[in-house]
């Protein structure tokens, strides 16, 4: 019975376990993990770079009918340029496996956000899923906003209506416009943590605790 247990045990740990499984350790109201990814056209992007400016990061996967509600509508990109403007940095994120939905090579990646007339700064590449692991992030769209300090001030969904419904996007209260316009204003985020909703990011593993 013992050596069945032991064998058990052997090949339970034998199976790769995922980071983003790992108990939470990013919070809001505290730095934001340091990081660095390639963007689509081979370029390094360090968050400590943006330090001084607000940063929303989104986590992204063009598959997704979550994602293409906001897209396909034009909506977050009217969201994006509109920032860009005010000079906030949005980094969107792709943390899709090779071979898994939301994946694209760099060129057909850029073909695929000039269609949509993205208006992100940049798209940036984590097909290891290491960078989606240590935000925890769990789903696309799954939004994080960073004020000019370095400090997590909001993460979670987009906005408050879980559907895939574009004509919802004039109804929904819209979290991350909400928390960045208020770090604009210098004053303090109401709405700092909600609950994600989309499609799971399509990590490598899939293997949960």
């Amino acid at each position: 019975m013992r050596f069945v247990f032991a064998v058990a045990l052997g090949l339970l740990c034998s199976l790769p376990v995922s980071v983003h499984a790992a108990p939470q350790k990013i919070k809001v109201d505290q730095a934001a993990p340091a990081f660095t990814l390639p963007d689509t056209f081979g370029k390094n992007h360090d968050l400590s770079q943006y330090k001084g400016k607000i940063v929303v990061l989104e986590w992204l996967n063009h598959g997704c009918p979550f994602v293409k509600r906001h897209y396909d509508s034009g909506h977050i990109q009217a969201i994006q340029k509109a920032y860009r403007d005010k000079g906030v940095i949005w980094l969107s994120i792709v943390s899709s496996a090779p071979g898994k939905q939301g994946y694209y090579p760099a060129k057909q990646a850029n073909e695929i956000n000039s269609a949509k007339k993205g208006q992100a700064n940049a798209i940036l590449l984590d097909p290891e899923g290491k960078v989606g692991q240590l935000y925890n992030a769990k789903t696309t769209p799954h939004m994080y906003v960073i004020d000019a300090k370095g400090i997590l001030v909001y993460m979670g969904a987009l906005d408050s209506i879980r559907s895939t419904n574009p004509e919802d996007n004039k109804k929904a209260q819209n979290y991350v416009t909400a928390a960045v316009d208020a770090v604009l204003a210098g004053k303090p985020v109401q709405t700092k943590l909600t609950r994600p909703y989309g499609c799971s990011v399509k990590y490598k593993s899939s293997w949960r605790w």
